[in-house]
């Protein structure tokens, strides 16, 4: 699109919460971007969730705050649709003068993982499926929306319910125009299992583009939920009575040829496939703190409530923490199963495509897959049971030092830490007010 056309546009780079920061910069900067024209501080990749600076941060306090420099990434300028005025947003990333990519920003990290799949000569084809809760947020507690069409507020699950899904035709057609504007390939929608709860399948495509749709996606779910008079959330547990919101992770490896190197057309798939399993149980403990990176990702980390808590893998069962969909040979695939709605996908993408690689690597071997309910099976490794837990594990374990740049690693710890002083200071009852928009 014909930035140089529009009123104003949006430049935006991604913090470690998923959110974006970035500024709002008049059309005769849309030649100049790729020049380095817009610079913003390093340390606003930083910040926390409320968008505070982190106290004792060396990236404000021993560097002096120093700017880094804004380039467009290769997703390209995308419409608004949530907005009345029409503009556009430019996804970029952060760089030092030099040219550097700058260690704390999600989307190199990702980069660096991917730049290894590469120097095999492979690809990595993922897809996300991404559900969420559209829920009144007016008054001091979250309530169901009210259905557009009875005018009354939904009080019941309905699992796959076309009528649900009926009810809110004018969002979800919205939605899917947005995507289409965006380049957003969005799939299959459904009602789910939570009260108002719905999920988006998004199809399969490079990780990279995978990541930064996933982001784009949430933005505009949010964005458009404001404008139909309801909000959006990915909070991992909206209600703590209620289903909670996941987001599962679809993924093969591609060589060289356009060959599928899990796939030897059994429906058991290759050693590579199960070494790849091997790497991202091996990795998932200590990755808690990226597949539930806040407070309240941990009342949906709850054995036996549809989130995986142990690390497993199984053929076609839904249980277990990480799945190999049955199905055509070709299409042989692994499906990470523990993330939270909540997540940065950047960091989650790189946590699990950089285990996977490192299982690849150290030709590890998984343990059998198991049979039956992953609940019920003793003796599993577990992921942290608390958000401080999860912030020590990732801080201490050698495997993450594989997969993240240790900048980035401690700058997430130092963020977290923060984050759960401040929400120390808060009543209990209004923390679903800071996740509400903001994951």
């Amino acid at each position: 699109m014909d930035l140089s056309t529009l009123h104003n546009f949006r430049v935006a780079a991604c913090d470690l919460n998923g959110q974006m920061r970035g500024k709002r910069v008049p059309p005769s900067y849309a030649d100049k971007l790729s020049k380095g024209a817009v610079r913003m501080p390093f340390s606003a990749l930083n910040v926390d969730l409320w968008g505070a600076d982190i106290e004792g941060s060396p990236l404000v306090f021993e560097s002096g705050d120093a700017d880094g420099v804004l380039l467009p990434t290769e997703r390209g300028p995308v419409p608004i649709p949530w907005l009345s005025a029409e503009t556009a947003l430019v996804p970029m990333s952060l760089y030092d003068d030099a040219g550097t990519p700058f260690a704390g920003d999600p989307r190199h990290a990702l980069s660096a993982v991917i730049s290894r799949y590469a120097q095999r000569g492979w690809s990595v084809v993922a897809a996300t499926e991404l559900e969420f809760t559209l829920l009144d947020a007016s008054g001091p507690h979250p309530q169901p929306p009210l259905n557009p069409i009875t005018g009354r507020r939904l009080t019941d699950e309905a699992v796959l319910s076309v009528a649900e899904m009926d009810a809110f035709e004018a969002f979800f057609t919205d939605l899917y125009d947005g995507c289409a504007v965006m380049g957003i390939p969005a799939q299959t929608a459904i009602s789910e299992s939570g009260i108002g709860q719905f999920e988006i399948n998004l199809n399969h495509q490079d990780a990279m583009r995978c990541a930064d749709d996933t982001w784009l996606f949430k933005a505009l779910t949010r964005g458009l939920a404001r404008k139909h008079g309801f909000s959006a959330t990915f909070m991992a547990k909206p209600y703590a009575n209620d289903a909670g919101n996941g987001m599962h992770v679809h993924f093969s490896v591609i060589d060289a040829d356009g060959r599928n190197v899990f796939d030897d057309g059994s429906p058991e798939g290759t050693d590579l496939l199960r070494s790849a399993v091997a790497g991202c149980l091996a990795a998932m403990p200590a990755s808690s703190l990226i597949f539930a990176p806040h407070g309240n990702s941990y009342a949906r980390l709850v054995p036996g409530a549809h989130a995986p808590t142990g690390a497993s893998w199984a053929y076609e069962n839904r249980t277990a923490a990480i799945r190999i969909p049955g199905g055509a040979p070709a299409a042989r695939r692994i499906e990470h199963r523990v993330a939270g709605g909540d997540i940065n996908p950047y960091l989650m993408l790189t946590a699990i495509l950089g285990a996977a690689l490192i299982g690849i690597e150290d030709d590890m071997k998984p343990p059998a897959p198991i049979t039956g309910n992953a609940y019920e099976v003793d003796g599993l490794p577990q992921l942290a049971s608390s958000w401080s837990e999860a912030i020590d594990q990732f801080e201490a374990d050698p495997i993450m030092t594989r997969l993240f740049p240790l900048e980035l690693i401690r700058n997430m710890a130092l963020t977290k830490r923060q984050e759960i002083a401040r929400f120390a200071d808060r009543p209990e009852d209004q923390h679903w007010l800071s996740y509400l928009e903001a994951v």
